[in-house]
């Protein structure tokens, strides 16, 4: 199988399933071309606990995503969530050299705003710029060219473990595959399902998956909160499973096939045929009961992200609404269940904006790894969001390097 240049791969390592999607650069966007996904064996709460499941999953992902492709998949942009990512918002200041602003006072000034303590367990995921202040004007998006004499920046910092990192880098290199880079799985999932007006307005993307339930917020057109609760389906499928006292295996079907989390919903002449543990011959049970366990538990997965914002002091800032996105939300109900919990417009977020494939990926549990290829392809060209250099001799000479070329 060839190698083509122009191809930009995504790579979603869930806790439930490992998804990769197959991008092909267009002039207008991104063309979906391949997409492979198999269950994830390896990975609890977002995060690798067993190396070896998780690169056996991966290979299969990645097998079937280059057949439908017809290409050779070497290099992919990788998604990273769970409890150890955390969000906080920073602020630089420069003098602007030459009175007029030049990309190096931007990334000056960018390298200021991230000049935070961070402990040494953790590294920086992304730096990402909410806006600018030339002097005293404010909610500048691109500086470069502007007169004045002081820069400004607020930007957004993602920072993780530094372990959790290196972790998935080691699990995608064991099956053959460079990572171009590390891409926060919200940003992802927001890259492919909001829109520029919700960015604008204020909107919350909540995005739940199998094992957590990722929160970003953004607010006139920037990312200004990213948070990950260690809560998700897998929670749904236990109680289900616990509840009907059935295999865990058959309570995923049950909740996939028959799961509705508001439980007015459901007509109470509705059955399911629930499988019994243990070669006891299967029950017939009312579907109302199902509902019954399923919509507590939603409901306190709101509820956490509700009582995120308000920690956060965003909860008045979503004038957009909330987007629902990942593969729990297409279980009835939920987005009724959430317009109740946090009194706000609903929809159900779906990837955009995309071109191929469209009707196999417009599923929300592809957001992510549409997302990936979507910023992958955006930031092929400039490297963005960088990892941690390992080489610290390497940073050291090329910082020097850059000082003196700005002094000569």
């Amino acid at each position: 199988m060839a190698k083509r240049e122009d191809l930009v791969i995504g790579l979603d390592i869930g806790t439930t399933k490992i998804c990769c999607i197959v991008g092909e650069v267009m002039n207008e966007g991104v063309d979906i071309v391949g997409i492979g996904t198999h269950p994830s064996k390896g990975l609890r709460k977002g995060v690798v606990v067993n190396i070896e499941s998780t690169v056996n999953s991966i290979r299969k992902a990645v097998e079937e995503a280059e057949l439908m492709a017809g290409c050779e998949i070497t290099t992919v942009f990788a998604g990273i969530a769970g409890g150890h990512i955390k969000g906080i918002n920073s602020h630089g200041i420069v003098a602007i050299k030459d009175k007029e602003v030049t990309p190096a006072d931007v990334d000056r000034v960018i390298d200021a705003a991230q000049a935070v303590s961070i402990p040494l367990d953790r590294e920086v995921i992304h730096v990402i710029p909410q806006q600018f202040i030339v002097d005293d004007q404010d909610g500048v998006r691109d500086p470069v060219g502007m007169s004045g004499v002081r820069l400004e920046a607020k930007v957004h910092i993602v920072t993780g473990a530094v372990t959790s990192a290196q972790n998935i880098i080691k699990c995608c290199n064991r099956a053959g595959l460079n990572v171009n880079d590390i891409v926060l799985q919200q940003l992802a999932s927001a890259e492919a399902t909001l829109t520029q007006d919700e960015k604008d307005l204020g909107v919350v993307l909540l995005d739940i998956g199998g094992g957590t339930t990722d929160i970003a917020i953004f607010s006139q057109g920037s990312i200004v909160h990213t948070s990950v609760l260690t809560i998700g389906g897998n929670h749904l499928t236990n109680d289900v499973a616990v509840g009907l006292r059935t295999p865990a295996h058959e309570a995923e079907k049950i909740k996939q096939r028959y799961g509705c989390c508001t439980a007015g919903m459901v007509h109470k002449d509705e059955t399911i045929e629930v499988p019994s543990v243990g070669g006891r011959s299967p029950r017939v049970l009312s579907r109302q009961i199902l509902a019954e366990i399923l919509e507590p538990r939603m409901e306190e997965i709101f509820t956490l992200s509700q009582q995120e914002l308000v920690r956060a002091g965003f909860e008045d800032m979503a004038a957009a609404g909330l987007v629902l996105t990942g593969g729990t939300t297409l279980l009835e109900g939920a987005t009724e269940l959430a317009e109740q919990v946090f009194n706000l417009p609903v929809r159900r977020g779906l990837p955009k904006r995309i071109g191929g494939l469209v009707d196999v990926v417009r599923n929300p549990m592809y957001s992510t790894g549409v997302g990936l290829t979507m910023l992958g392809s955006a930031s092929r060209e400039e490297q963005r969001f960088k990892i941690r250099d390992r080489n610290i001799y390497a940073k050291v000479k090329g910082r020097m390097k850059e000082l003196l070329g700005e002094i000569f």
